[in-house]
């Protein structure tokens, strides 16, 4: 896939980057070795006061940051704004967190003193996707620097001009030179970086194939890995909940970055008493969502990142109606306009166990599921490969514990909306992958974990 800004609105290539040569590498790898050994020395106050300043910058110019997002992958532009904002949160929470977060750990033992120092491992590269093209990299950034790390990052290919913005906030904020460069560079680039020495560990949000190839040649070389990949997250909405909210909330979910979010609701499994007032609600939501241009404030729906996304989309949807899917409204792309536009999308009348039932549909298509009881609900929700999140919807205390203890997920969410957040671990099981990011156990996952014992 070629290095370039693909406007997804229009179709039209509005730049081009030419992939970093090996020599290239070679000279940014060499500098980030090199930055490593003296920024490891610096402390927590010094790396604080860096990255609340990149707070800073990326509050002060939230717009400029966000207008490149949405012309590079499509999300509306309010949404792209929100983005910024999240990025500054988590340089300030792990600014003041982080000294707390890697304080030594006394522990007794027949020691004169003993304990437990959290110290940083080196470089870490960073594979990151291209939905949230800010987000994913700054919640690895902000624990990694704070660590005393320093960060190569290899961005999704469609969103280079947010790869190179990223690097040069980090770079005004007063980072040394090296702490934390982008690479330009192709898919195929990136096994040689993994299995060089001074590489010592790596971190990917993407695919099930991205995230399988990178940790097996991780593995080969011994070294640590964070996955966060696919999900098809459970909305399960029982007989006691509040609908109206459910529904809402369930729209948000759903259409979050144009469908295309790992934790985006992707299954609503819903009680049969209330599946027809339910599904009655959500079209309605559904339909009163604008389609346009993402730079438009009034605009629900942008387009997909890609052609080749909506293709895919495309082939799932027709798969599903010919297996008898029933479609309560959408169902076909958007041929009236430029731009990588599909409607949003509800399907009912799908066999839970069907192949199709169980993929990730990365865009505007929500899929009902009518369930008896609770334990049917949940095991249509386990009844998938993934465990990113769930949301699940009950006013009963018993339902909700019985929920919280079997779903198979890394997140469940009680009557609310799931969401990533600086102050929770973040990850998931199963083919989501492993691994933590944020709260404590994202900031620990990149840390050599010492045992001191002095008699």
């Amino acid at each position: 896939m070629a290095i370039a800004t693909v406007n997804p609105a229009t179709g039209e290539t509005l730049a081009t980057f030419v992939p970093l040569t090996e020599a290239e590498i070679e000279t940014k790898l060499a500098l980030a070795a090199s930055a490593f050994q003296e920024y490891r020395k610096t402390d927590f106050a010094t790396r604080s006061n860096w990255l609340n300043q990149t707070a800073a910058i990326l509050e002060r110019d939230k717009t400029k940051f966000a207008e490149i997002m949405t012309l590079e992958m499509g999300k509306p532009l309010k949404s792209a704004i929100a983005e910024v904002e999240k990025c500054a949160w988590v340089c300030r929470f792990y600014s003041e967190k982080a000294p707390e977060f890697l304080a030594d750990v006394p522990i007794t033992s027949d020691a004169g003193s003993s304990y437990v120092s959290y110290q940083p491992l080196g470089i870490i590269l960073a594979v990151m996707p291209w939905n949230f093209p800010f987000w994913q990299v700054f919640r690895f950034a902000a624990p990694a620097l704070m660590a005393g790390n320093v960060g190569i990052l290899k961005h999704a290919s469609n969103v280079p001009q947010c790869a190179l913005a990223i690097e040069a906030i980090i770079r005004e904020a007063g980072f040394p030179q090296g702490v934390f460069q982008t690479l330009l560079i192709g898919a195929n680039q990136v096994a040689a970086i993994v299995e060089d020495e001074r590489v010592k560990a790596a971190t990917l949000t993407g695919s099930e194939p991205a995230g399988a190839s990178l940790a097996s040649i991780a593995g080969k070389n011994l070294k640590k890995t964070v996955l966060e990949l696919g999900g098809s997250d459970p909305f399960i909405v029982l007989e006691s909940a509040d609908i109206e909210a459910a529904v809402k909330t369930g729209t948000t979910a759903r259409m979050l970055n144009n469908g295309q979010s790992c934790i985006a609701a992707k299954r609503f499994i819903v009680s049969d008493s209330i599946g027809d007032r339910f599904e009655q609600a959500l079209v309605a939501q559904f339909q009163a969502l604008k389609i346009g241009n993402p730079m438009e404030e009034d605009t629900n729906i942008g387009p997909l990142a890609t052609s080749p996304i909506l293709q895919e989309l495309e082939k799932q949807v027709q798969t599903a109606i010919a297996q008898g899917a029933k479609v309560l409204m959408g169902g076909e792309a958007i041929s009236d306009r430029q731009g990588n536009f599909y409607p949003p999308t509800i399907l009912t009348n799908i066999d839970p166990n069907s192949h199709i039932a169980k993929e990730e549909f990365f865009g505007p298509v929500a899929m009902v599921f009518r369930v008896k009881n609770l334990d049917e609900a949940i095991a249509v929700a386990n009844n998938t490969p993934f465990g990113l999140g769930a949301s699940a919807w009950t006013q009963n205390p018993t339902e909700q514990q019985q929920l919280i203890k079997e779903i198979e997920a890394g997140a469940v969410f009680i009557n609310g909306l799931v969401k990533s957040d600086p102050r929770l671990p973040f990850g998931g099981i199963k083919r989501s992958g492993y691994g933590r990011e944020l709260g404590i156990q994202g900031i620990q996952e990149f840390v050599n974990i010492k045992t001191v014992w002095i008699k």
